[in-house]
Formats: structure tokens, C-alpha cells, sequence
């Protein structure tokens, strides 16, 4: 599993140049992306295609080859593979079978934009792309609620705007940086709350590859009986009546015994 640069060539480790020459063969999300990578370091190793679509009918072929011996280096069309992005099939088939999977780490979007962004980074939850709809992309954001954690979206310049204004509704006007084109020649970095970057994209839409970071629930924020209910009205579906009371209290600072008969009356 092969990390490649998320936009700067450059960021390639040496590691992952010596595998990629080594191997037998290369997967690819997208050979035409691969390739420029490839070419950029004169590397010849047999490419094909593996992704979303493909990948059920390849990998029992691809287990078998491996069973055989060869080695076989996967990598996605930037960044770590596996991180929203395909491949997990794979692996999960590769590990069931004992095959050695050995990841090479390396560039990582979500990473990057998390040092880059000065929010709290001791806990952070990357979510990928949340749903187009908005309220599909409510219900999503409603999970997050509760947690003292910074979050991390991936997103598009044309629906950056939307998304942003759920996430102020649905978890407040909290602090928060849009970064975009990481690596590259335009980096860039938007600083502010939920209402302040609106404002920005409204005025000045971004272009390209963006990560949306949004900062943890404030120290001060107090936890009424009206939040704790909130919260486990989003947990109790995923987690059930105990584990969400515990996870709640947690968060909370509330007596366990009074969070779990809350959510019994829910129930």
C-alpha cells in the first residue's frame, strides 16, 4: 500500500520509489494519474487499473497472483491509500487469505490540512465526503454533535458553500479553516467560524481540491438536559442505550446514572 503525493511530486518517499520499481505490478485508481508519476521518475513497472467498480471482479485474481508470489504495489490516485479512497477490499481479502500487507506511509491530504490548520489536533475525526443532500448531510453532521474532536471533510468548490451552512446549523458557528490545493503552487488556507468562511466562499468561490476542518464544541459550551437529549437522540441508533449513556456522560461531565435514565425515557 503505497502513499504518493497529494500534489507536489516531489513528496514521494524513497521507500515507495524502490517498491514501485521493484514490483511485479501496479495498481492504479486511475492509470493516466499514475502514469504522470510513473514518467516523472522513469519507472517501468507494469500498471492496470483497480478501483470501485472493478474490484470485485479482480480480486480473487489479483489473491491468487499474490498467493503465487508476486508482489503487487497498490496505490490510489494521491495521498494514502485506502483513506476515502478504494482498496479496502483488497486488503481485507489479502489479510483473510495471510497475505503480508505492509503499508508505506507518505502523504496524507487530511493530515496535512490538519498541521497546517492551528485547531486542536490531539483528537480528530477525519469523515471523508459527507452526502450531496442536505438532509442526508444533516442527519451525517448530527452524528458529530457531542464530539470534542476536531472534524475533518473532504469537499468540492461547488458545494462548499451548502455544506458549510448545514454544518453552522447543525453543530454552531464554530471555529474553522478551508484549505485547499495542498502542495501545490496555490495552497491556500481560510481561517475563521462556520459564518465567517461562508461569507468567504460566497464572495470568492475556491477552486480545486479542498479539506474543511471544523474545530471541537467550545470548553465553555454547558451540556443542558435539552443538549445531553440531542446527543442521544444521534447516538442511541448507532451505539445503543448503554454505550451511547456512557459516551455521553463522558463527553458531558454528567453522572452516568442520569444520562442512562434519560435515554431509557427516550427509548
Amino acid at each position: 500500500m503505497v502513499a504518493t503525493p497529494i500534489g507536489n511530486l516531489r513528496d514521494i518517499t524513497l521507500r515507495a520509489l524502490d517498491v514501485l520499481a521493484a514490483a511485479d505490478h501496479i495498481l492504479a485508481e486511475d492509470t493516466r494519474q499514475t502514469a504522470k508519476l510513473l514518467s516523472a521518475y522513469e519507472l517501468k513497472t507494469p500498471v492496470s487499473a483497480y478501483h470501485d467498480h472493478n474490484a470485485a471482479e479482480r480480486v480473487p485474481g489479483l489473491i491468487a497472483r499474490l498467493q503465487d508470489g508476486e508482489i503487487i504495489a497498490l496505490v490510489s490516485d494521491a495521498g494514502t491509500p485506502l483513506v476515502s479512497d478504494p482498496g479496502y477490499k483488497l486488503v481485507h481479502a489479502a489479510v483473510t487469505a495471510e497475505i503480508n500487507v505492509i503499508p508505506l506511509p507518505g502523504a496524507s491530504a487530511p493530515l496535512a490540512a490538519l498541521v497546517k490548520s492551528g485547531l486542536p489536533s490531539d483528537r480528530f475525526l477525519f469523515a471523508g465526503f459527507l452526502p450531496p443532500k442536505s438532509a442526508a448531510r444533516k442527519t451525517a453532521l448530527s452524528a458529530y454533535t457531542a464530539l470534542k474532536a476536531t472534524l475533518i471533510f473532504f469537499e468540492t468548490g461547488p458545494r462548499i458553500a451548502a455544506m458549510m451552512r448545514d454544518a453552522q446549523e447543525v453543530l454552531g458557528d464554530r471555529e474553522a479553516v478551508l484549505t485547499r490545493e495542498l502542495t501545490k503552487q496555490y495552497e491556500e488556507a481560510r481561517h475563521g467560524t462556520l459564518s465567517e468562511l461562508i461569507q468567504s466562499v460566497t464572495e470568492t468561490p475556491p477552486k480545486g481540491e479542498i479539506v474543511l476542518l471544523i474545530g471541537p464544541p467550545t470548553a465553555d459550551e454547558t451540556w443542558d438536559e435539552s443538549l445531553v437529549i440531542k446527543a442521544l437522540e444521534d447516538q442511541i441508533p448507532d451505539q445503543g442505550v448503554k454505550k451511547a449513556s456512557a459516551t455521553i456522560a463522558d463527553l458531558s461531565g454528567w453522572a452516568k446514572r442520569d444520562v442512562y435514565q434519560l435515554a431509557l425515557r427516550l427509548k
